[in-house]
């Protein structure tokens, strides 16, 4: 199993000389199993990079396990080139709405004119829509077999899912969008540690520091120190800090995954940053 970032930036695409290390794009990870269609962790602006790595000598077809609907993490769907081929499908596992709204309803309300030039429909690619909420179900691997995927409710702003993905013996988690108690304690709902149980990888939310968070401490995001904690109370392997804040320049992000590092350690995590274009094999 092999792990790819390819957006790993929050709330906007960015852009600029200081921060070539970690990258701009928006939210998007992608998960390589030999003998299987890929699966993809969210469908931002970090989507049309991983568009271009799609061989064009068939007809795309994948799984999209999407944590929620902001912007953020859908932008990149209507420049993802491999769906103006016929014969393209993406199966989209998205997080059932509390009021009851089709997801498909609000793609195409969101992707057609004036928004955007033409409506989801008229691409000659498919979507096929499924909801999801407190789940389990498999993903036919092909020639992989069975892929196992969990969907549990996470606390953010909104119906948000968190994903663990399970195939031949190994693990990945991702909690991309994950709000802290807003009292700053470490303390985390049932679902999320039933998530990320001795993971392989986790890949979770570490937007804003302690001083960012303690006036944004309802904005549904967290501290890499709660990510770390998590990490270690639920027996993690590796963790991936992700969804960095659009106004962290490189080196606030080494000072971030440095201190990271050295708390996680202590706990028996080896802790990273991810970067958009590095590969983990897990």
């Amino acid at each position: 199993m092999t792990v790819r970032f390819h957006g790993v930036r929050g709330s906007t695409p960015c852009h600029g000389s200081e921060i070539l290390a970690y990258g701009g794009n928006t939210s998007c990870v992608s998960v390589h199993i030999d003998g299987a269609d890929p699966i993809l962790f969210d469908l931002g602006t970090g989507l049309r990079y991983f568009g271009r790595s799609v061989s064009p000598d068939r007809p795309f077809r994948g799984t999209c396990l999407l944590s929620h609907l902001h912007w953020d993490h859908i932008q990149g769907l209507p420049f993802f080139t491999p769906l103006l081929t016929d014969g393209a499908h993406i199966t989209l596992y998205a997080p059932r709405q509390e009021d009851g709204t089709l997801v498909e309803a609000i793609f195409a309300d969101t992707i057609r004119p004036p928004l955007f030039p033409v409506d989801l429909k008229v691409l000659p690619g498919t979507i096929e829509f499924r909801e999801v909420c407190d789940d389990e179900f498999v993903i036919d691997g092909g020639a992989a077999g069975e892929i196992t995927v969990m969907s549990r409710s996470i606390p953010h702003i909104g119906r948000t899912l968190g994903f663990r993905v399970e195939w031949n013996g190994r693990s990945v988690a991702y909690l991309s969008d994950h709000q802290m108690p807003s009292d700053g304690s470490f303390r985390a709902e049932d679902g999320v540690l039933e998530l990320c149980r001795d993971v392989d990888l986790l890949i979770h939310d570490a937007q804003y520091t302690p001083e960012e968070f303690s006036t944004k401490c309802d904005w549904g995001h967290c501290t890499p120190e709660f990510a770390v904690w998590v990490a270690g109370e639920a027996g993690v392997d590796r963790l991936a800090l992700f969804h960095h804040d659009p106004s962290h320049p490189d080196r606030v992000l080494d000072g971030l995954v440095d201190a990271a590092s050295a708390a996680g350690a202590e706990r028996g995590v080896t802790v990273f940053g991810a970067r958009e274009g590095t590969s983990i094999s897990v």
